[in-house]
């Protein structure tokens, strides 16, 4: 199996809504026998004990209460689904299938529904799995609680702006775990050996789709193993039409293509594990949704700035480069990855909120509060410089959409909460 089959797997897995509950299907039939079982070996006290009919009644009604809760869960992930498409981000739904809490309510209903029907067809005249009845109870408690858990999360997590901060702990997450190849490797050095010569081979995307994720390490052991320079012609993210060139691969002797695709994840579309920029593209997406004038909630967009900001400011302290290197231990250069640079993510962050929220007092403040952060944040003057384009570009749209001098000046105002959090002072 190559890499990129078992990454497509395993981001099946994650996503699938059905595995988990099929693995409690599994699950509750197998504890209803080892109940069964048990319950010759273990005596069982008086009040535990149930006659054939009353167990019969109970175990039905387990089996039928499991089933109206299934179906009550569909429910809710449908109105989720609802919400999603039609006020917040459908990009937000990659993340939503992977909610732990909603598999291990589905895997505990369906596994209590299996572990009471299996124990209703061993209730004969003179044998009743009392131990097992008492159990089946007791998993429907459980059933209970982590139904009320799950709804507690649904009806917190329905809000935009809650979805905005799984959003953003997503994408900082992924960060953090170095999905950046910031620390994989350096640039070109003056001072390092050189890629190896020779003809240039391009190795075409087969099937093309979203570029979903790679592995870097391996990529360089096969460019190592083949004396080459493996060039990565597309950073994560990117749509590959098929036909379409993903691979330049510098050296002699280029790596079998199949070896090499078999390497790159391609899908239908983009995935968070190895692209920050696609949690930073939900956050955008939820902010102008709300600029729509259907909508017509800036608060939600101010809302949605917070976290954008928090992104940014961590992304700041990162070495960000449009290109990537990783060497050999000879300090050969073995692998080069396109990546995105401080200012693709500043860009990404401001400028569709900026186009669509201009006539909106509470975004400019908001936006140039964000502005005057990140120029105060300590960060790296090349970092800065992208900052101050994006602050001229601000003033350029403010002084388009508000002509008269009061109303401008109140827009040029930085304003951490968009309107009411105190007049700043202009940077």
């Amino acid at each position: 199996m190559s890499w990129a089959t078992a990454f497509a797997l395993r981001q099946y897995t994650i996503a699938c809504l059905w595995i988990v509950p099929l693995l409690g299907i599994a699950l509750g039939s197998l504890l209803a026998e080892a109940a069964v079982a048990l319950d010759g070996a273990v005596r069982v006290p008086a009040e535990w004990r149930y006659s054939p009919s009353t167990a019969s009644s109970v175990l039905s009604s387990i089996v039928g209460a499991m089933v109206a809760l299934l179906g009550f869960v569909v429910t809710i992930g449908i109105l989720v689904v609802q919400q999603a498409t039609g006020t917040l981000s459908p990009r937000y739904m990659r993340l939503w299938y992977r909610d732990r809490l909603q598999k291990a309510v589905l895997a505990t209903f369906t596994g209590t529904f299996s572990f009471a029907f299996s124990l209703l067809r061993s209730i004969e005249t003179d044998f009743v799995p009392d131990l097992g009845v008492t159990l089946a109870g007791a998993a429907v408690a459980v059933s209970l609680v982590l139904l009320l858990m799950y709804l507690n999360r649904f009806i917190h997590n329905l809000r935009p702006v809650a979805i905005a901060a799984l959003v953003a702990r997503a994408g900082r997450r992924v960060i953090h775990q170095g999905a950046l190849l910031a620390a994989s490797g350096a640039l070109d050095r003056a001072d390092a050996p050189r890629a190896p010569e020779g003809p240039v081979t391009r190795v075409p995307s087969a099937a093309g789709g979203a570029l979903q994720g790679f592995a870097p390490e391996r990529l360089a052991a096969l460019a190592e193993r083949y004396d080459c320079l493996v060039v990565l012609a597309h950073p994560v993210g990117d749509f590959v039409p098929p036909g379409v060139t993903l691979f330049e691969v510098h050296g002699s002797t280029p790596p079998p293509a199949r070896e090499l695709t078999g390497l790159v994840a391609l899908g239908v579309e983009r995935t968070i594990e190895q692209d920050p920029a696609f949690g930073l593209r939900v956050l955008v997406d939820i902010a102008i949704r709300a600029l729509s004038p259907a909508v017509n909630d800036p608060t939600t967009a101010v809302q949605v700035l917070n976290h954008i900001e928090a992104f940014l400011h961590t992304l700041g302290r990162l070495e960000l480069s449009g290109r990537y290197t990783l060497r050999d231990a000879r300090g050969v250069p073995r692998l080069r990855v396109p990546g995105r640079s401080w200012e693709d993510f500043l860009q990404l962050a401001v400028t569709e909120i900026r186009e669509y929220g201009a006539g909106s007092l509470q975004v400019c403040r908001r936006l140039r509060a964000l502005f005057d952060g990140l120029l105060a944040a300590g960060l790296p003057e090349r970092h800065l410089a992208a900052v101050r384009t994006e602050l001229r570009l601000l003033d350029a749209s403010v002084e388009a959409r508000y002509p008269d001098p009061a109303r401008r000046a109140a827009a040029l105002t930085p304003d951490r909460q968009g309107i009411g959090g105190g007049a700043g002072t202009r940077a």
